[in-house]
């Protein structure tokens, strides 16, 4: 019985570290040409209801450079990680030539340029459109200014504006 015992707390212990593990983050996935972003939509709404968190939704594709400079932010600056999974459910839609998403992406404002972020509410409705480019600086994304417009619509969100 003794044995038994310690197997599962062994078990327990161990458990959020294999579980840890096998936790990718928003920024390490990739945009998928074959998802279904309908599916993506309703399993963050449900996260974003649960959590009371916002959705955004990053427009994009594998091709996209800028794409793949706004995961590098992300990942290079964990403030913006951390208040990122505090507010928010992230989920990469894809815009590609293999897969451009008319369908879904015809319920949203057009899109000028890539990754475009809409920021919705935990039902998927709109909240905003934001052209990333007005959150570039040099070659990248501003921290700052990332920082800025992820405080504004979770501020929003709290305060009922």
């Amino acid at each position: 019985m003794k044995i038994l015992f310690a197997l599962l707390i062994a078990a327990f212990v161990a458990s959020p570290a294999i579980a840890q593990e096998q936790i990718i983050e928003f920024y390490d996935t990739p945009y998928d040409s074959t998802a279904d972003p309908f599916v993506q939509l309703e399993n963050a709404k449900t996260l974003a209801s649960d959590g009371n968190k916002l959705i955004l939704l990053d427009v994009g594709g594998e091709w996209c450079i800028w794409c793949h400079r706004l995961d590098d932010l992300f990942r290079e600056h964990a403030d913006l990680a951390t208040y990122m999974k505090a507010h928010y459910v992230p989920v990469k839609i894809n815009y590609s030539l293999e897969n451009k998403n008319e369908k879904f992406l015809a319920r949203y404002p057009k899109i000028g340029g890539y990754p475009h972020i809409f920021v919705l509410d935990a039902q998927g409705d709109l909240i905003h459109s934001q052209n990333t480019g007005d959150l570039e600086e040099g070659k990248g994304h501003s921290p700052e200014k990332v920082m800025t417009f992820l405080k504004k619509w979770a501020e929003r969100k709290n305060t009922g504006i």
